[in-house]
């Protein structure tokens, strides 16, 4: 864990890191973030110290840590073939960031000779309205208008929460996982602390299968024209269910909304119990989202995991 001797931190910061850190012990993260700041509150996994200390060791005269760190990820996962959009999807499966922020900076003076820095973080003692959990790299669309900065992509990343003006019928937001994942429960939660009033309602969670050959479910789930299948709903504001292991692996998952709402949306977490990931290599085709959903989004292409509000 990096600290500095010029902070503070929040009482009991000790097992509140623990205890995040415990809750992704089955991902490959590498590392964890519990300050928005620098270099300030970064805890690291035993067997990943040896590669970050060399990189450190060998350019921390050039530049500073907390931008080394970043060169350290994009060295790791980013593919130079790919854009910018699915570099910074890679590198946030690896970079997790806790919120509201554990450690704040009172310090004055810089380590570059001469320099006052009166940096402080934002998120210090702000309450948390979103419940963070490392969901599996996708894509994000949305025809739901988003209010503000609270966008889809920051949310998907842990960063805030997602906040969305009065959904109307026909609205979805839509995540399109990079590489098929098999998903065994899923876990949407609308409204938080501050407007426990926003809550979705009348809303369904659908399912993309990679194959749908075969699949005998006509009498028990519902098929959308554009082959997804009806799996689950939103009851007093939350959905959350088991998934069929027969869909298994899912290509895409939909909330779609099946009336008008007279309240805004709240979407404050979102989880899913994943089984597997398949890499590309173990799927014979490449699969696509069915040209109908090729709508013009408002937040098209994005990560994203759930949260809103309207503040």
């Amino acid at each position: 864990m990096q600290l500095e001797d010029d902070i503070v931190a929040k009482p009991n910061y000790f097992a509140t890191m623990k205890n995040f850190a415990l809750q992704l012990a089955s991902e490959d993260w590498m590392i964890l973030e519990f300050s928005q700041l620098g270099f300030i509150g970064k805890m690291f996994q035993a067997p990943d110290l040896n590669l970050i200390v060399e990189f450190i060791f060998m350019f921390y005269k050039e530049k500073p840590i907390d931008w080394l760190l970043d060169h350290i990820l994009w060295v790791k996962v980013c593919n130079p073939e790919k854009d910018a959009k699915h570099c910074e999807r890679q590198k946030s499966s690896l970079r997790v960031r806790f919120r509201p922020s554990l450690f704040q900076h009172v310090g004055l003076h810089s380590s570059l000779a001469g320099k006052i820095q009166k940096l402080t973080d934002k998120d210090f003692l702000k309450p948390l309205l979103h419940k963070i959990h490392v969901n599996p790299p996708a894509e994000v669309s949305t025809t739901l208008k988003v209010y503000q900065g609270h966008t889809l992509e920051k949310t998907y990343m842990g960063e805030d929460f997602f906040w969305a003006i009065t959904p109307t019928a026909g609205d979805y937001i839509l995540f399109k996982f990079d590489r098929p994942v098999s998903i065994e429960r899923y876990l949407f939660r609308s409204g938080n602390q501050e407007h426990p009033g926003d809550k979705i309602e009348n809303t369904t969670v659908e399912i993309l299968p990679f194959s749908d050959t075969d699949l005998k479910t006509k009498d028990k789930y519902k098929k959308t024209e554009d082959h997804f299948y009806r799996i689950g709903q939103f009851e007093k504001g939350v959905a959350e269910a088991a998934v069929d292991p027969i869909f298994n692996p899912v290509v895409a998952l939909r909330l779609t909304v099946l009336q008008d709402s007279a309240v805004w949306a709240i979407l404050s977490e979102t989880d899913w119990l994943r089984l597997t990931q398949l890499d590309s290599r173990d799927t014979a085709k490449s699969y696509k989202i069915p040209s109908g959903l090729a709508l013009t989004n408002r937040d098209s292409g994005k990560r994203f995991s759930f949260c809103a509000d309207r503040n």
